[in-house]
């Protein structure tokens, strides 16, 4: 049973094997997402002025381009998180581990979660400090979000705990993975 025959799929199942066919498009998925970060604040401010915001008045347009601003550094430390660990996602498997995906799937889950944490973090703190210290209690913009103080305090303690908890995630994802490597040796 060694003939062409019955032998021909031995290639694709090695590359399957190698780990190579999940490390090679994570890594383009997060050069997709970072660059989807960095447009990210341009449909943001498509949209915003599709939906007429330089039609209001003097303080909320100043608002909105100095929160727009913090999306913006928001969206370029995003882009930097998904740029830099694209190159590392390459390196979570040795060729021949018996399980490849699994540290494939926990460097995503630990890199998004720091995107997000980082994202709820700076833009929830920016957009609360400009909207708190421009709007204030105006009770014309009691419906916008981010707009108590609380939100100063909240925003960087919910973002610093999404990343806190993917990585506590990620990380039991890959010690149960090293354990049952280990315990085959």
């Amino acid at each position: 049973m060694d003939n062409e025959f019955f032998t021909f799929i031995k290639p694709y199942l090695s590359f399957i094997d190698s780990g190579k066919l999940y490390r090679k498009p994570f890594y383009w998925l997060y050069v997709v997402l970072a660059v989807l970060n960095l447009l990210l604040p341009f449909y943001f401010l498509y949209d915003a002025i599709d939906s007429g915001i330089f039609n209001r008045d003097a303080k909320s347009i100043f608002a909105f381009i100095l929160i727009w601003l913090v999306m913006l550094v928001a969206a370029w430390i995003n882009f930097q998180i998904w740029w830099d660990r694209k190159d590392k996602v390459q390196n979570t498997t040795s060729e021949g581990a018996d399980f490849p995906a699994t540290p494939v799937i926990s460097h995503l889950i630990q890199t998004a979660g720091e995107s997000l944490g980082t994202w709820v973090a700076v833009v929830g703190f920016g957009s609360s400090l400009f909207t708190w210290i421009l709007i204030g209690s105006d009770p014309a913009y009691y419906l916008l979000p981010f707009s108590g103080f609380i939100s100063l305090i909240l925003s960087p303690v919910a973002g610093f705990l999404i990343i806190v908890f993917s990585r506590l995630i990620a990380e039991q994802i890959r010690a149960l993975a090293s354990i049952a490597n280990n315990t085959k040796k």
